[in-house]
């Protein structure tokens, strides 16, 4: 890829790794609540349920709100737990609180950003709740790499939304062309970069994804390769 000056990443699930971090968090509040329920399969319920909603928040149909109680109720009546309103309440505002107390990053990520700091500058799109990944970026060490970080609630729309990456070009005065978008998500990250004319590196950890639209990596050691 030539004549790239700025670098967009996504960060949960491919700097910031969510799952890991995630599970962490909901095994300390559900011990200090004392919830009994198998851990194991809490979040074998919860994980699907919580991209399933993170789906319908990102296309606007549910709000925060609903998004951080419902994810929490549903997976419960799976687990056929009888879960109080105040519970559910207690545990979405704990989860909240403490997911930035766990911070592990994808391999690579730190080498990744030295390498390329200097040579571009680098930047954040984000879908996630300003308050959190504000916490998580700087709890994890990373936050003096970007430039700039542009978050969905600041902006009022969410990716592939092209206002929400328009915005990042104008906020980082620079031309799609000379961009390069990096994210996990092909419909929020990839599909909505090159719909602004962005250039695009799908980050494909599981290996889940087969297309022709961007380079795929599997590991973020690629990317410098790429570039």
């Amino acid at each position: 890829m030539r004549n790239i000056t700025d670098i967009f990443f996504d960060l949960d699930h491919t700097l910031w790794d969510f799952e890991k971090n995630s599970a962490l968090t909901f095994q300390k509040i559900l011990t200090e609540s004392e919830v009994p329920v198998d851990f194991d399969r809490f979040l074998e319920i919860y994980v699907p349920i919580n991209l399933e909603y993170w789906r319908l928040f990102r296309e606007e149909k549910i709000s925060k709100t609903e998004l951080r109680y419902e994810r929490l109720a549903k997976t419960f009546k799976a687990l056929e737990f009888e879960a109080s309103d105040e519970l559910i309440n207690h545990l979405a505002e704990q989860y909240i609180a403490h997911l930035s107390s766990f911070n592990h990053l994808f391999e690579y990520t730190l080498e990744l950003l030295e390498n390329l700091h200097g040579n571009y500058k680098l930047h954040i799109i984000t879908n996630g709740f300003r308050e959190v990944q504000n916490r998580k970026i700087k709890a994890s060490g990373i936050y003096d790499y970007f430039e700039h970080i542009i978050d969905s609630e600041s902006v009022h729309v969410k990716k592939p939304n092209p206002i929400i990456f328009n915005h990042a070009l104008a906020l980082a005065s620079v031309s799609p062309e000379n961009t390069l978008m990096i994210g996990d998500s092909f419909e929020a990250d990839i599909q909505g970069a090159l719909a602004v004319n962005m250039h695009a590196i799908h980050v494909d950890f599981d290996q889940k994804h087969e297309h022709s639209h961007c380079p795929i990596v599997r590991h973020l050691s690629e990317i410098e390769k790429i570039l």
